[in-house]
């Protein structure tokens, strides 16, 4: 597939989708929900590469280790979107857009869980629609991507 490879970072716990907290965060493990997105993503000609870790360093490297491969990133980060200001700065760094997604509405969790540090390295947000917000995050994404590439139209890749 030529089209732009995507690479899809997930936080903290995300490796216990499916067992953790299924009232906030849904009933589908995480090899469901990569399977779900790597099939939006063929179907909009692009390709996901998926990242988990529970460790912040772990995820700063695999987001530089793929800067050079990724035309973007969705990112859902967990508990770290609320604490992580290396993470801020990597993605910041990475120099492509970034969509942050979360399958839970932060503004109805812990006031905590309501401020996103990530926030201002991304060029959109979803959340609260559980794993559906993972396509229109994709969506979003894939036109962020597009539109830097028209000349006049932002940064160029």
């Amino acid at each position: 597939m030529n089209g732009p490879a995507i690479l899809v970072l997930h936080g903290p716990n995300l490796n216990r989708l499916g067992r953790r907290d299924p009232a906030h965060y849904g009933t589908l493990t995480l090899p469901e929900l990569e399977a779900k997105i790597a099939g939006w993503a063929a179907e909009r000609g692009a390709r996901a590469l998926f990242f988990q870790s529970n460790h912040e360093g772990a995820l700063i490297d695999a987001l530089q280790h793929r800067a050079d491969e990724a035309a973007g990133a969705l990112v859902n980060l967990g508990a770290l979107t609320h604490t992580s200001y290396a993470l801020h700065d990597a993605l910041s760094d990475f120099a492509r857009p970034v969509v942050e997604v979360h399958l839970s509405k932060l503004a109805e969790r812990e006031p905590w869980r309501q401020v996103s540090v990530i926030r201002p390295a991304c060029v959109a947000a979803v959340d609260g629609k559980g794993a559906e917000g993972y396509r229109e995050a994709l969506d979003r994404l894939l036109t962020a991507i597009a539109e830097r590439s028209v000349p006049g139209r932002g940064k160029e890749a």
